[in-house]
């Protein structure tokens, strides 16, 4: 199985970047997606997105991501709607 490339960004590329992106590994492992996730700072996202399958973002972001989707990733730290949207990065990772 190919891996899966996420960026992870939040705003200072540290704290809920790692939250986020440990949480989105751990259950795309247990739906058997083998995934490596990168964390980067809002503003650093334009410049790094491309070759990745996915951008999982947890504030505002108004920049470019050329074909890679994003997912807006608030829900998995706050835990509201969390389901639904692990459910939607697992959906472009197939």
């Amino acid at each position: 199985m190919i891996m899966k490339r996420i960026l992870v960004a939040c705003g200072n590329g540290i704290a809920t970047s790692t939250v986020v992106a440990s949480k989105v590994k751990e259950y795309l492992a247990s739906q058997g997606v083998d995934a490596e996730t990168t964390q980067t700072k809002l503003m650093e996202v334009p410049g790094k997105v491309e070759g990745y399958d996915l951008l999982v973002t947890t504030g505002q972001f108004e920049g470019q991501t050329g074909d890679v989707p994003v997912v807006k990733g608030m829900p998995i730290l706050t835990g509201i709607g969390a389901d639904q949207t692990m459910k939607e990065i697992l959906n472009h990772l197939k």
